[in-house]
């Protein structure tokens, strides 16, 4: 698995394919095996003709670990994608993210606009702007001794998920309370690329994704029909829009 530093802070990726880039950026506690390569879209990306290239976020898999929550800012979030994207000598780049990665996505497209060429943000609606990350008590669930001292419901889902994908509890834990910085509209109307947002018809977490392609000017709503935050990511309808949104944007 290659890797490149940023700083301190050691990434890893993978880089599949032939084509134009697209570069995707995994959610909270996720992977970019979980995230995109398990649901299918590293496949489904490179067989339409595209260079597909998936990083491990800091804190996540195979990437540096870390335990302060200020070394998760969304504006370092998003300086490792850019900085993957200047490693790989990319000129531009389409960048795909869900949840905690469509917000990096966002971020990275109002910080370093050079380097985006269309964002597709995944699970995350209005939310980026009200109330951007997760709730404490998801970390608390984390940091918890064991899954059976969690009693929210929500805290215990992602705890689950997390021993799952055998992550660093403690560096998620810092990772959610450190990366909860919301765009303000004004940043997203600033936005001058393509925008999708795609959201689940039952998606309780992410808010509305009309509302957010609102705010963007050249955004635009997809609605994935029946599915909710965690199983939104993989569903045919997302799959289809993305690559229609793509062939639309060249």
């Amino acid at each position: 698995m290659p890797t490149f530093h940023n700083g301190a802070v050691e990434i890893a990726y993978l880089d599949e394919g032939a084509g134009e880039p697209i570069v995707l950026v995994h959610g909270f506690a996720s992977t970019k095996e979980v995230n995109w390569v398990q649901p299918g879209w590293v496949a489904t990306l490179t067989r339409a003709g595209r260079r597909v290239i998936a990083l491990d976020n800091r804190g996540h898999g195979q990437s540096t670990k870390l335990h302060n929550p200020a070394d998760y800012h969304t504006d370092l979030m998003a300086g490792d994608v850019a900085a993957l994207i200047a490693h790989l000598s990319l000129q531009r780049a389409d960048v795909m993210g869900y949840s905690l990665g469509a917000r990096i996505s966002a971020v990275l497209a109002v910080r370093h606009p050079a380097s985006v060429r269309s964002a597709i943000l995944g699970g995350a609606g209005i939310r980026l702007v009200h109330t951007a990350g997760l709730h404490d008590e998801i970390a608390e669930s984390l940091e918890a001794p064991s899954i059976h001292d969690v009693t929210d419901p929500m805290g215990r889902t992602f705890r689950l998920f997390a021993e799952q994908t055998k992550s660093d509890l403690q560096a998620l834990a810092a990772c959610l309370r450190g990366s909860r910085q919301a765009l303000r509209r004004e940043e997203l109307h600033a936005i001058r690329v393509p925008v999708l947002v795609a959201v689940g018809s039952k998606d309780d977490i992410a808010g509305s994704g009309p509302e957010l392609a609102k705010l963007i000017p050249h955004g635009l709503a997809l609605d994935i029909p029946g599915r909710d935050h965690m199983l939104a990511v993989g569903d045919k309808v997302f799959k289809n829009g993305v690559l229609e949104f793509l062939r639309e944007r060249q």
